[in-house]
């Protein structure tokens, strides 16, 4: 893989290092691409991480919320796989742990683990106080008399 380095505009950029730290840590996290996982949009307020666990059951992944952070480990217990003799291993039973950066009032609502694959439901739900709400606009009305001088 490539790797791209961003060094030479830290130097010749005011605050913009922040931009470029994030677009360091995105090129390093397309190299961690065990196991694939994919994002949806469900719903208004809805989402879906769905993450290809094949081999693991419930037991073996643990999912932590923590100030706006998703976390996703999983790892087999030690000796599972001692009495097979494969042939062929295609199917990748390592260790992993997946992190997701969730927004502001973004929370986990539910997780089912089926047919090989994980879904972690997601819903944002705003306090009252942050929803969009309608201003009504008052409308002053001034009449203009007709004075005429006699």
């Amino acid at each position: 893989m490539q790797r791209l380095d961003f060094s030479p505009f830290y130097r010749s950029t005011v605050g913009f290092d922040r931009l470029f730290s994030r677009l360091d840590t995105l090129v390093a996290e397309d190299a961690k691409s065990y196991p694939p996982y994919n994002i949806e949009r469900t719903g208004e307020d809805t989402y879906r991480v769905t993450i290809a666990v094949a081999g693991f059951s419930a037991g073996d992944i643990a999912i932590e919320t923590k100030e706006n952070s998703l976390q996703v480990k999983g790892s087999r217990a030690p000796g599972t796989n001692e009495k097979r003799e494969f042939l062929h291993r295609g199917i990748a039973e390592r260790a992993f742990e997946l992190r997701f950066q969730l927004a502001e009032h973004v929370e986990v609502s539910g997780a089912s683990l089926e047919n090989g694959l994980l879904h972690i439901d997601l819903k944002r739900e705003l306090p009252e106080s942050k929803r969009p709400r309608q201003i009504e606009i008052a409308s002053t009305t001034q009449t203009i008399e007709d004075k005429t001088v006699n």
